[in-house]
C-alpha cells in the first residue's frame, strides 16, 4: 500500500483556496476512483492523467487507486488538477516497477497544470491567482506548465519551476530522467483582441464643456452620462477618455491583471497590466456577457474586466433592462458577488461607467427639436430605459452639440498629454488627502466624510439647497455635487472647493438645468 500527497489551488473567482491531493494506492480489484466533489471536467482527468502517463512510457499502478481532493466540501472544478494528480498517483506507486518519485517535500510542491493524452502539460486559466494564493498560505515552490511560466513568475515570493511535459515533472521529484524527450511546449490561448490605442483628445474640435466633464470624470473617478445627437463625438470622447486616466498602482496592477488571467485574456509577456482598461459590450450583450456567469462557477464578465478602468456602454438606452439593472450593485459595492449552482464567485467592479445615448430613437430632438420625428410620448419612454437609479449613481451628465462652423474650421483642441498632467496631479492630490482613509479617488468618499471635511463652510450648501427646491437634485445627488466640487478644486490646485466649484459641479450634475 502506497500513499503520496501533493497540493493543488481551487479557485472562486479570485479566491484561491490551497488543495491537498492525496493518492491512495491498495493491493485490491484495479480501479480509479476520484472523490472530493470533483465536476464533470475534474472527473474526466482519470483518463486523461492514465493516458499522459501511458505515453510518458511510465507503467500505469495495477492497484486499486483513490485519489481525495481536501477539504472534500469544497467543490472544484477544471482541469488544473491534472498534473497534481498524475504526481500523487506515480509517487505512491511501489514495486520494482515504480518511478521512484520522492515522497519527502511532495506535500509542499503546488502543480498547477492539464495534461494532454501526449504527455505534455497543457496552461490553464488563472495562474496568477492561483500562485499569489498558494505563496500567501505558505506554499511558495510552484510548478506550471511552461507555457504559463512568465505569469506565475510575477507573483513575489514564489519560486516557479515550468515544465512541458509530464517526464519533465517526474525527473524533477527523482524520478527516471531518460524519460525526457524534447517536446513543442503548449502556449496559452490567448483569445483578447489587439488592444487599439486611445487616440488623442486634440482630434476633437470644440466641445468645451463636454471635455471639462471628460477631465472631471477621470480625475475623480466618477460616472458619465453623454447625451447627444448622432455625430456629435460622444463615442469620440469617450473612446479617448482612457489615455487621460493615470497608471495603475502596484496594487490596482496586480487585481486587474488577477481579473484577466482568470478571464483567459491575459498575454505575461507585457508583465502586469499597467494601463486602465477599457471595456465596451455591445448593446445586444446578455447579462451574462455584461456581469459576468456561466455554468459551474461563473467567470468575469465585461463589468470585472472593466475593473480599475472605464466600462463604455455606447447607445445605452438599447441594453436590455435587466442588464442595465444589474449595474446598481456593483455601481454602489465595488464589486460582485455571482451565485450559481456550483458556488458563489466574488470579483471586483470597481469601474467607472461611461454612458453615450441619443435624446430619441432618431437622435435629432436637440435645440428645438424641429428636426424629430418622434412624438414626446416617444422620446420620455425613449430616456426612460435608464432608470432613475442608475442615473442617480452616474455623477456628470452633460449634452453634447454639434460644434459649430468656427470650431470645426478654425480651431485647435488640447492634447491629451496636457489633460492628463491635470488628471494626474489631481488623483495624487486626492490621495494625499485621503490618505489616511480606505479610499483614493473623490467618487469613492461617503458623504458623512465630506460633510465632516467642509465643516461649517455653510455658503457652499446655497445652489445646492436651491437645486433641492427646484426638484432637479435627489439626496443622493446632493453627496454627489459635492464630491464633483472637490475634483473641480483639485483641477485648479485649490485645497478646498468654492462656492463656484460647487456652481460648475451642479452644472455637469443637472446637464444644465440648473443655473
Amino acid at each position: 500500500m502506497g500513499i503520496a500527497t501533493t497540493r493543488a489551488v481551487s479557485l472562486v473567482g479570485l479566491q484561491g483556496h490551497v488543495v491537498e491531493v492525496q493518492a491512495h494506492l491498495a493491493a485490491s480489484v484495479p480501479g480509479f476512483t476520484l472523490v472530493g466533489l470533483p465536476d464533470t471536467a475534474l472527473s474526466e482527468s482519470r483518463d486523461r492523467v492514465r493516458a499522459a502517463v501511458a505515453s510518458t512510457g511510465l507503467p500505469w499502478p495495477v492497484r486499486k487507486i483513490t485519489v481525495n481532493l481536501s477539504p472534500a466540501a469544497l467543490r472544484k472544478q477544471g482541469s488544473a488538477y491534472d498534473l497534481a494528480i498524475a504526481v500523487a498517483v506515480l509517487a505512491g506507486a511501489d514495486g520494482p516497477a515504480a518511478p521512484g518519485l520522492r515522497r519527502e517535500g511532495l506535500g509542499r510542491v503546488v502543480h498547477l497544470g492539464e495534461l494532454g493524452l501526449d504527455g505534455r502539460v497543457r496552461p490553464v486559466r488563472g495562474v496568477l491567482p492561483s500562485v499569489a494564493a498558494a505563496v500567501a498560505a505558505g506554499f511558495p515552490d510552484v510548478v506550471v506548465a511552461q507555457g504559463d511560466l512568465e505569469e506565475a513568475r510575477l507573483v513575489p515570493g514564489a519560486r516557479v519551476v515550468g515544465a512541458a511535459s509530464l517526464a519533465e515533472v517526474v525527473a524533477l521529484h527523482g524520478g527516471p530522467p531518460e524519460l525526457v524527450r524534447e517536446v513543442v511546449a503548449v502556449r496559452p490561448d490567448r483569445s483578447a483582441l489587439p488592444s487599439r490605442p486611445p487616440g488623442d483628445l486634440a482630434d476633437v474640435l470644440g466641445q468645451e464643456r463636454p471635455r471639462f466633464a471628460l477631465e472631471v470624470a477621470a480625475a475623480g473617478g466618477h460616472h458619465l452620462l453623454l447625451i447627444g445627437p448622432p455625430g456629435a463625438g460622444k463615442t469620440m470622447l469617450a473612446s479617448r477618455m482612457p489615455g487621460i486616466l493615470p497608471d495603475l498602482t502596484d496594487r490596482e496592477a496586480v487585481e486587474v491583471t488577477a481579473v484577466h488571467s482568470v478571464a483567459g485574456l491575459f498575454d505575461p509577456g507585457g508583465g502586469l497590466i499597467r494601463r486602465p482598461p477599457f471595456e465596451d459590450p455591445h448593446h445586444t450583450a446578455t447579462a451574462a456577457a455584461v456581469v459576468g456567469g456561466g455554468s459551474g462557477v461563473p467567470r468575469p464578465g465585461a463589468v470585472s474586466r472593466a475593473h480599475r478602468g472605464i466600462l463604455f456602454m455606447d447607445e445605452a438606452p438599447e441594453f436590455r433592462a435587466d442588464v442595465l439593472e444589474t449595474l446598481r450593485q456593483p455601481l454602489e459595492h465595488g464589486e460582485l458577488v455571482l451565485h450559481r449552482t456550483g458556488g458563489a464567485a466574488r470579483y471586483p467592479a470597481r469601474f467607472q461607467l461611461v454612458l453615450a445615448a441619443n435624446p430619441c430613437p432618431c437622435g435629432m430632438a436637440v435645440g428645438k427639436g424641429l428636426e424629430c420625428s418622434c412624438s414626446p410620448t416617444v422620446r420620455r419612454r425613449y430616456l426612460a430605459r435608464l432608470s432613475g437609479p442608475l442615473l442617480d449613481r452616474v455623477d456628470v451628465q452633460v449634452e453634447v452639440e454639434h460644434p459649430d462652423r468656427v470650431d470645426r474650421l478654425g480651431s485647435t483642441s488640447e492634447p491629451t498629454s496636457a489633460v492628463a498632467a491635470r488628471v494626474l496631479a489631481a488623483r495624487e492630490a486626492a490621495r494625499a488627502r485621503l490618505a489616511d482613509t480606505p479610499w483614493s479617488t473623490n467618487a469613492e468618499m461617503p458623504g458623512r466624510f465630506l460633510r465632516d471635511v467642509l465643516g461649517p463652510r455653510q455658503t457652499l450648501y446655497a445652489p445646492i439647497e436651491r437645486a433641492m427646491t427646484d426638484g432637479t437634485l435627489s439626496l443622493r445627488g446632493v453627496d454627489r455635487v459635492l464630491r464633483m466640487a472637490w475634483t473641480v478644486a483639485d483641477l485648479a490646485g485649490r485645497a478646498a472647493p468654492t462656492s463656484g466649484d460647487v456652481g460648475n459641479a451642479l452644472l455637469l450634475r443637472t446637464r444644465g438645468d440648473h443655473g
